[in-house]
């Protein structure tokens, strides 16, 4: 069957969501950053209607703030807020890992092994090795069957990815590798218990990690260039 240009116009609206979604999970755009609609749109190809339309879902994501009459920038959480975002993933999370102990089937097993072996390959390439760090959790969640588990998990781990980009220390790709596969080795063995004090640990180490100043702003036409390109965007 044909795709309508409604189809098209979401194909197109979800790009941009994705290809601004990626960026600032990458930390490419800093906490803060201003995000003009008529720049985005002429690097990306498209009208500045599809990119209202991706910041709004962004902005219900807690990844964009929209103020009337300044414009959107990419969210900048407190400290405050970053302590109580990583009290909640950690209360959520222990109930994916509770969830899932004893449970994963042979299938999504090998696709955690998968992941965590991506996330190995991936040590020295900073920004992929952050987000697919957040994706093994996202992963989790979404074997849980649970929507509302996967919905909160999904948003809470992407808005963590700013409260690591203002107040993290570098990231430790050999640290979040050797956990994952602790933990997902505890869940294949059924230790629920085991399984949530590693959860616990390994969200509390990144809690306690350090402020550390920040690179300037580049420019946004720069910055979208690659995530234009992964998604066929002008």
């Amino acid at each position: 069957m044909a795709k309508t240009v409604g189809d098209s116009g979401r194909g197109r609206s979800q790009a941009v969501h994705r290809a601004l979604k990626r960026a600032i999970l990458d930390q490419a755009l800093s906490p803060g950053a201003k995000l003009p609609e008529d720049s985005i749109g002429e690097r990306l190809g498209v009208s500045r209607t599809l990119v209202r339309e991706a910041l709004v879902r962004l902005s219900e994501e807690g990844l964009v703030d929209l103020r009337p009459n300044k414009g959107a920038t990419v969210a900048r959480p407190t400290l405050e807020e970053g302590r109580n975002l990583f009290l909640t993933r950690a209360a959520l999370e222990r109930l994916v890992v509770e969830t899932l102990a004893g449970k994963l089937t042979q299938e999504q097993i090998d696709t955690l092994s998968a992941h965590i072996a991506a996330e190995d390959a991936a040590r020295k390439e900073h920004a992929t090795s952050i987000r697919l760090a957040g994706e093994f959790h996202t992963l989790l969640a979404q074997m849980t069957n649970n929507a509302s588990l996967i919905r909160y998990v999904n948003e809470l781990v992407a808005r963590s990815s700013l409260i690591l980009a203002l107040y993290g220390r570098p990231h430790s790709s050999e640290c979040a590798v050797s956990e994952h596969q602790e933990l997902l080795d505890s869940l294949i063995a059924g230790k629920a218990e085991d399984a949530s004090k590693l959860m616990a640990h390994h969200l509390d180490s990144i809690t306690t990690r350090a402020l550390l100043p920040r690179e300037e702003d580049r420019n946004i036409k720069d910055v979208l260039s690659a995530y234009a390109a992964a998604e066929g965007l002008a």
